[in-house]
């Protein structure tokens, strides 16, 4: 306040703050405002503001503040009681005049006090008893600030903070949950029924409000994740048992609902979800259990007869919701023992049939209704009794009902916003539909057979005539046939007997595969061959090619190879289509013509990519492939003059994965002459990049050719999984092909567009999976590949460092960058190369590439590394490389002190980071550095070697910088201690590194961290630190190692116990 002259001057600035449309304005008052919540000298002056300002604004900045410094959590414990308790008093004597937002703010601030405070004092939990006074008292404002109190004090309490670690949270929850949340949800039902009458609807919000976050409490430390029926359990205690018995605790909630406020009558259908979701074993007894289902159904039964409140759409969707869930936690026999079921399950299906009707209102709550009527549909076999189930008649007339609905929906669909365009939409509408479709397959197989004839005949003379005619009449068309085709596919992804016999089913999917299977020749055919610009034909092929995927898996596959007579044999009626060989003939014929016609169309073809990696991928499948002639043709003919997708830009990764699935053929076969033949292509490529000038580099045909070519062989090496494969691509790739890579990151160093995929395929080309790049004994191949690739970082890194930076860094320069340190890094550690050998014989080809590696890294700012996550897995992952294989021959210890202590606090930088296998990086590269320094320099003893180069150096830089190392266990201490780490493991194998170069830095450490706790606490925390080093020798050994990591895990779980 010294630089305001008055408390006006402060209110000015918090008008404008929460006011001024002027950004320059509002940050010179948030900058000016700011000591208030980051200094806590300043929390007398809140006090002052609240008690003498007269603008809401200034109030609410002192509230906010104080919420800040609180949540900062380094307040004293009487100073946060002290402002718990001048809070609730201000609110007592001057909530009711407040502004709302006010109001809001400090009761948010009392809670967070409370819940921080909850286990270091009892005071803190007075708050229950201080909301309660609030609700005594007869003025109608302060009965709501007490509700409000109690509902912000649960939301407080199930939420967890950043500020605060993740098991604090769960103690603090889990005791104000065994304590309190019963009492609050009590006292919620109480104001219900004391409110339900006479009263403004905003004053109902609050109750229902609290009722909801009582029942939405995570009482088992794991959420409930609302989109998942999996986890859709409400965990109620045992405690709550007697209030859920009463019947008047469901009845109020539906009375609720009849009010005209949608915003209460929606959080009643909430509070009802919650309550039909309570875990079946709260109910003891089966009558108590049937009671409560009773209770449900007819207070459900009663909104679909009336149909209150349905027009709104919220409460539709908790509606639709509530019925749902009926089937998740309640068996069907128990749904048919309540008395008015056959009207029940009447009503629920005639709203069923009218929500399908209305498809585009409610499109996104039918899911609900359809897991509805699928679940009780699975549920039949296990039905016992002769208890009339009423599924029989109305299923199939809600299949097709839904089927009729997609059909009819394709005219009111816009390219837009069309439903065919979204996987995930499609799924969830179709996930419960081969269960319904099943029930009564042979009636609903007929059906659909029956929409589909005359839509394939249509769609077959329409291929016949010289041109489309009416284009707007055939999309429709083509979409009503891609929504039968969705959902047949959907229908033979689930193999399910309910009704009737394997057999039969397998003779009903093959009168509907049959349908789709003769529509594959008609789409290429004619006058559709000439429309493969049109979305509606895209969405047709995608619709199509999920069919095949679905089929495949059914019918195709490796288990399912010779277990599907009766369907070949329809289909051999039908189609002529024998075996398996033929039908896949004509599915790797599709995918051929795809490849061919879709050039501009990416989704399409990255559909049709994946469909052929599965048949490519299946061992059985796959040597089946080789066999047909599709397959022949396209293996022989992979130029762009026969797939013009390779030569569209938008297509480009597409490539890589498609020569990832020829490869992946091609070395199914023995023998390096099929494999050269396949190559014939990409040699001719690579010949004519050869003979090219070094100015003709520069041009866009050029770079396009070289660039699609690393993609392609990129593409075959991931295909490459065993010594014998990768030895064909090596020996193809070296000494001939080496010459163009580099030449090429020579001259276009400064075009992203070229280093990128030349590194990317360098980085796989490099990695050593399935021990891929073990040569023999007497081979130099890993010295000479490793000289390659350290010539293509020298060339580069040179090159790169004298380019300006430009606009977009991150394009321009690190994504290069990062993906050269992968390459390197997976060299370094790929057990190939013996790099010994290099300082042997004189060879500078390590110490080039580590060198100008270095010098990369250090180019980049700590904030940018920390701010693009790929670059900085990029480069933790080459720091851990480095310290761990190669701290001896590094440059990093060659360095000047001043620049080394940049990288090593960059890996404490690291360690603080939120990426669990960063900070395992970083605790094993400072682990190795730590160790190094150990036992080279402090375990060394007389009769020993003399430290080596290395070994001084890294005591110099020590020596100029002592405290670097301290700073680090600090800040291991303070991660393991505070934080929940997931990967204690690997931090504990640096802290007792650390701790073996120095015991006297380990004491120094003890003593600061016993003086920052609480006096009381003290002697026991000391006690924690003794048991630390219980059984721990002076000495690195793995025994001596996992001692600690069990030792320092009991430390923290005692450290951390209240």
């Amino acid at each position: 306040m010294s630089s305001m002259e008055s408390l006006a001057q402060l209110e000015v600035l918090c008008e404008k703050l929460y006011n001024s449309r002027d950004s320059a304005e509002r940050a010179h008052a948030e900058s000016t405002l700011k000591c208030f919540s980051e200094n806590s000298d300043y929390i007398s002056q809140c006090q002052y503001i609240l008690d003498n300002a007269s603008t809401p604004y200034a109030l609410m900045l002192a509230s906010t503040s104080l919420l800040k410094q609180v949540s900062d959590r380094s307040l004293s414990l009487q100073l946060r009681l002290d402002i718990r308790n001048y809070v609730m008093n201000y609110l007592a004597a001057r909530g009711p005049k407040l502004q709302n937002f006010v109001t809001v703010s400090l009761i948010q601030l009392v809670c967070r006090i409370t819940k921080f405070g909850w286990l270091d004092d009892d005071r803190f939990r007075d708050i229950f008893k201080e909301a309660t006074d609030f609700l005594a008292l007869a003025s109608q404002d302060h009965y709501l600030i007490g509700l409000r109190i109690l509902n912000f004090l649960v939301m407080e309490m199930n939420q967890a903070n950043s500020a605060m670690p993740l098991s604090l949270h769960r103690k603090i929850a889990t005791s104000f949950k065994d304590q309190f949340l019963l009492q609050i949800f009590q006292i919620s039902l109480t104001s219900l029924h004391q409110l339900k009458s006479e009263v403004a609807d905003d004053l109902r919000r609050v109750p229902i409000s609290l009722a909801l976050r009582c029942l939405s409490f995570d009482f088992v430390g794991s959420p409930v994740d609302e989109s998942s029926e999996e986890f859709g359990t409400v965990q109620l205690p045992a405690s709550w048992r007697p209030l859920l018995q009463d019947p008047s605790t469901v009845q109020i909630f539906f009375d609720y609902y009849k009010v005209n406020d949608t915003t209460v009558s929606k959080e009643a259908l909430e509070c009802l979800v919650r309550l039909a979701s309570v875990r079946r074993s709260l109910f003891v007894e089966d009558p108590a259990r049937s009671q409560f289902l009773s209770h449900l159904m007819s207070g459900t039964r009663e909104i679909l007869q009336t149909g209150q409140g349905l027009a709104d759409h919220g409460n539709y969707h908790e509606f639709c919701r509530l019925l749902g869930r009926f089937k998740v936690n309640y068996q069907l026999s128990e749904l048919l023992s309540v008395e008015f079921y056959g009207e029940w399950i009447g009503l629920v299906a005639e709203f069923t049939t009218k929500s399908l009707l209305s498809w585009q209102w409610a499109s996104n709550s039918v899911y609900y209704l359809l897991s509805l009527w699928s679940r009780l549909v699975t549920s039949l076999p296990y039905l016992k009794g002769d208890t009339p189930s009423l599924l029989d008649e109305t299923v199939p007339k809600i299949t097709e009902g839904f089927i009729t609905s997609r059909i009819n929906s394709v005219q009111a669909s816009s390219d837009l916003d069309n439903p065919l365009d979204s996987a995930e939409g499609l799924q969830d509408q179709l996930e419960s539909l081969p269960y319904l479709c099943r029930f009564k397959y042979e009636s609903c197989s007929l059906f659909i057979i029956n929409i589909m004839e005359p839509l394939l005949q249509a769609y077959t003379a329409r291929s016949r005539l010289p041109a489309p005619g009416d284009v707007a009449e055939l999309s429709v068309i083509e979409a009503q046939i891609a929504w039968m085709v969705h959902i047949i596919a959907a229908i033979l992804k689930i193999r399910q007997t309910v009704g009737c016999s394997q057999d039969s089913q397998e003779l009903f999917d093959a009168e509907l595969a049959a349908r789709v299977l003769q529509l594959i020749n008609i789409t290429d055919t004619g006058v559709h061959a000439q429309r493969y610009q049109e979305l509606s034909k895209q969405r047709l092929d995608r619709a199509i090619l999920i069919f095949v995927q679905n089929f495949r898996r059914s019918y195709v596959g490796d288990q399912a190879m010779h277990a599907s007579k009766q369907l070949y044999a329809r289909l051999s009626e039908l189609l002529g289509l024998t075996d398996h060989l033929v039908l896949l003939n004509v599915i790797v014929g599709k995918i051929a013509t795809n490849l061919k016609c879709y050039a501009e169309c990416e989704d399409v073809i990255d559909h049709t990519l994946a469909l052929f990696q599965d048949l490519a991928s299946g061992y059985m499948t796959g040597k089946l492939l080789l066999k047909l002639e599709s397959t022949k043709f396209i293996m022989a003919n992979h130029s762009r003059e026969n797939f013009p997708f390779l030569d569209e830009y938008r297509c480009v990764c597409s490539r890589t994965n498609f020569y990832y699935i020829l490869g992946s053929l091609v070395f199914m076969e023995d023998g390096p002459i099929k494999f050269r033949t396949f190559m014939e292509p990409l040699l001719q490529i690579a010949v004519n990049l050869e003979a090219s000038a070094d100015a003709a580099f520069r041009t866009d045909a050029v770079k396009y050719a070289f660039t699609g070519l690393m993609r392609d062989l990129r593409g075959i090496a991931m295909a490459t999984n065993s010594r014998r494969t990768y030895g064909l691509l090596f020996d193809w790739l070296y000494p001939s092909r080496m010459p163009l890579l580099l030449r090429a990151i020579s001259l276009l160093t400064d075009e992203p567009e070229v280093t990128t995929p030349l590194f990317k395929f360098m980085s796989e080309f490099v990695l050593n999976k399935a021990q891929r790049l073990t040569f023999d004994s007497s081979s130099p191949n890993g010295i000479l590949l490793f000289r390659e690739i350290s010539k293509l970082i020298v060339a580069y890194g040179s090159r790169i460092l004298l380019l300006p930076n430009g606009t977009d860094i991150y394009a321009r320069k690190y994504k290069g960058i990062w993906i050269s340190l992968t390459v390197l890094s997976r060299a370094l550690c790929g057990n190939y190369v013996n790099f010994g050998v290099f300082e042997l014989y004189g060879d500078r080809a390590l110490a080039d590439a580590l060198d100008i590696s270095l010098k990369m890294t250090l180019s980049i700012p700590l904030s940018d590394i920390l701010t693009f996550k790929k670059l900085s897995k990029a480069y933790y992952g080459y720091m851990e490389v480095m310290f761990n294989n190669h701290i001896t021959i590094s440059s990093v210890l060659n360095l000047d002190t001043s620049t080394f202590v940049h990288i090593v606090s960059t890996l404490e930088s690291g360690l603080k980071g939120l990426d669990m296998g960063i900070s395992t990086q970083c605790a094993s590269a400072i682990d190795s550095l730590a160790a190094f320094y150990f036992n080279n320099i402090t375990n060394i003893t007389a009769g020993d070697n003399p430290p080596s180069p290395a070994a001084l150096n890294l005591a110099r830089h020590i020596g100029e910088f002592p405290s670097l190392f301290p700073q680090i266990l600090k800040t291991l201490f303070e991660i393991i201690i505070f934080e929940d780490a997931g990967n204690q493991w690997s931090l504990s194998r640096p802290i007792l590194s650390l701790i073996m170069i120095s015991e006297q830095m380990f004491s120094d450490l003890r003593a600061q961290i016993l003086a920052s706790q609480a006096v009381e606490q003290q002697q026991r925390l000391s006690q924690c630190f003794d048991k630390l080093m219980t059984d721990v020798t002076r000495s690195l050994e793995p025994k001596n190692r996992d001692r600690f990591t069990q030792n320092l895990t009991t430390f923290r779980h005692d450290f951390r116990a209240k």
